[in-house]
């Protein structure tokens, strides 16, 4: 009995032992704290309660609590992998509080909120999300268009591949458009075929019946040009789309012109990715808009009604379409600026009109169109090339800029006196001047006649001598290759720039420019061989794309007085006596040209 009393005893000591452990077992499972992704699970399970149960989220009390679920998380873990999306989460919420609640408080918080996570992890996959968030805030409630374009330039820039970028691009585009904000530059112009081209500050030369603007871009742009005729006290106007491109807010300005044919540039950012500009011009008779690369720019010769009569050539662009000359030609679609890159066969231009012959007296010449209309040369135009940051070609000590300058202001004094006719010239120092801006001082000038100059170069030091060019078309190699060494393109773009010519050359006055060209060329040799310089070697007289000479109103040639890279051409061109002998006979060659085509008053 008393053994069995003994041995429940124990067994109840034991089950008490046993369940006195378990007991404090539990109890220490309860005290332990749960894993952060756990609470995490559930703080985001109270949140989608909030967003889905009305009655939980009418009060603010309970947005509070969510708050400080992800803040107790954040704050005892700062270093887990939920940490970042702690803080993002609380920038959302705090957000949703303001929407619903209207307190500024909350605002100030979700924006804190997600600046923390930019700042302290700047390499998570939510920092662009919280970049993006703070954009929208800034711009929807904060009214700060330029805060927000901050923060969008930043995912921009540091967030290629993020899957904000997209988006954020496109805003910037649309705030750019809207407020005048300029785009982070990682936008513009680079390799990624995405990217918008820059479209530079327009510039132009304008005269009372002449004006050509010149738009220069980052790199080739499609465009199209549409006129718009006379409505009412508005005049007609010529605007041109840029595709894929923009233009910085400081250069969006209008530009008022007090005088000449061109009253009015308008450029601004006309879309998200379209620049456009406006000419306002006071009378539009004719005008051709053409492109050249390397840089890339588009150039708008424009001339007024009056000018227009008086050389009737009708509206024309580089469209290739086939129209009635009288018809206006209000819109042209998409040239292609982008040179092709398969060869084309050169276009044979021939003059637009020949004069008749006389068979019966074969001895008499034909008269030319100068003679036709009685004009004669009071204005002459010298362009001496390159200056400035291009120095042309250089050998032995010497750069072309100086000589041709040197040269130019000794001829001169020699046209005023010898011709009685007022000189200009292109520039007077060493200034560089753009290839399309010498052309537009000439026309603007009104001058009679345009004469460049320049010296030449070859990879051969054995070749020299003398050779003047007049503007057309060539499938002459060594012409091509002299054309894209002054028009500081390469051979290849040359070849392909025919194709683009080919409506331009039709209304050049190629065959008065070929009477000069060879009149001048032919008296240089004639007196450099009676002066003692017979080894000039003669190169003659050829054709070919000259930039510098593209819309000349006037006969224009291009002379190519030397070779710099030739030593017995350097001499020559050290000699006094050689360029006086130079401008002495360009001189002559000049008045033979006049007295020979021009009638005699």
């Amino acid at each position: 009995m008393i053994r069995s009393v003994i041995s429940i005893s124990l067994l109840l000591l034991v089950t008490l032992l046993c369940v006195s452990a378990n007991s404090q077992a539990v109890d220490e499972d309860r005290d332990k704290p749960l894993p952060v992704g756990r609470l995490y699970d559930e703080a985001k399970f109270y949140y989608n309660q909030l967003q889905n149960n009305a009655k939980l989220s009418s009060s603010r009390d309970n947005w509070l609590k969510g708050t400080r679920n992800f803040r107790r998380i954040y704050l005892s873990n700062p270093r887990s992998e939920v940490a970042p999306s702690c803080l993002f989460i609380l920038g959302r919420i705090y957000g949703e509080m303001h929407e619903r609640f209207q307190n500024g408080l909350d605002l100030d918080e979700s924006i804190t909120y997600f600046k923390e996570v930019t700042k302290l992890f700047p390499q998570h996959r939510l920092a662009d999300d919280s970049l993006w968030a703070l954009g929208q805030l800034y711009l929807d409630k904060k009214n700060n268009p330029q805060q927000s374009a901050y923060y969008l330039s930043e995912i921009v820039t540091n967030y290629p591949n993020g899957d904000m970028h997209p988006d954020a691009e496109n805003l910037l585009k649309v705030l750019s458009l809207e407020h005048d904000i300029a785009l982070p530059k990682i936008m513009i112009s680079s390799s990624r075929d995405n990217k918008l081209n820059y479209v530079l500050p327009v510039k132009y030369w304008s005269s009372n019946n002449y004006t050509r603007v010149v738009i220069m871009a980052s790199g080739p742009v499609n465009y199209k040009e549409i006129l718009l005729e006379e409505t009412e006290n508005i005049p007609r106007r010529l605007y041109i789309d840029f595709k894929k491109s923009y233009i910085e807010p400081q250069y969006r300005s209008p530009v008022p012109i007090e005088d000449g044919l061109l009253k009015r540039i308008r450029t601004g950012q006309f879309s998200p990715d379209t620049v456009r500009v406006v000419l306002d011009i006071e009378s539009i008779g004719s005008y051709k808009i053409y492109s050249l690369p390397d840089p890339f720019r588009v150039v708008i010769d424009v001339r007024g009604e009056k000018f227009a009569k008086e050389t009737p050539t009708p509206i024309s662009t580089a469209r290739t379409d086939k129209k009635p000359e009288n018809q206006l030609e209000v819109e042209s679609q998409n040239n292609v600026v982008v040179l092709r890159d398969n060869k084309k066969v050169a276009v044979t231009v021939k003059p637009s009109s020949e004069p008749a012959k006389i068979e019966a007296v074969p001895e008499v010449k034909p008269l030319s169109l100068a003679q036709q209309l009685g004009l004669g040369v009071k204005k002459i135009v010298l362009d001496p090339g390159h200056g400035g940051k291009d120095p042309g070609a250089m050998a032995f000590g010497l750069k072309e800029k100086d000589i041709v300058l040197d040269v130019a202001k000794r001829l001169a004094p020699v046209l005023k006196k010898e011709l009685g006719c007022e000189v200009v010239l292109t520039r007077k120092d060493d200034t560089f001047i753009s290839l399309e801006e010498r052309t537009a001082i000439a026309n603007t000038n009104n001058a009679d006649l345009f004469i460049s100059l320049h010296l030449n170069a070859h990879t051969s030091t054995k070749v020299r001598g003398l050779e003047t060019y007049y503007l057309n078309l060539t499938t002459n190699a060594e012409a091509m290759r002299v054309a894209a060494r002054e028009n500081a393109t390469s051979t290849h773009q040359m070849s392909e720039l025919q194709d683009i010519l080919s409506d331009i050359m039709k209304n050049s006055k190629i065959d008065e420019s070929s009477r000069l060209a060879q009149q001048v060329h032919n008296t240089i040799l004639t007196e450099a061989d009676k002066r003692g310089f017979a080894d000039i070697k003669n190169l003659g007289v050829k054709q070919a794309p000259f930039y510098v000479l593209i819309g000349a109103q006037m006969p224009a040639i291009l002379i190519e007085l030397a070779f710099l890279s030739n030593e017995k051409d350097v001499d020559n061109l050290k000699n006094h006596a050689f360029l006086e002998m130079l401008t002495k006979e360009i001189g002559e060659g000049i008045r033979t040209y006049i007295n020979n085509t021009t009638a005699q008053l």
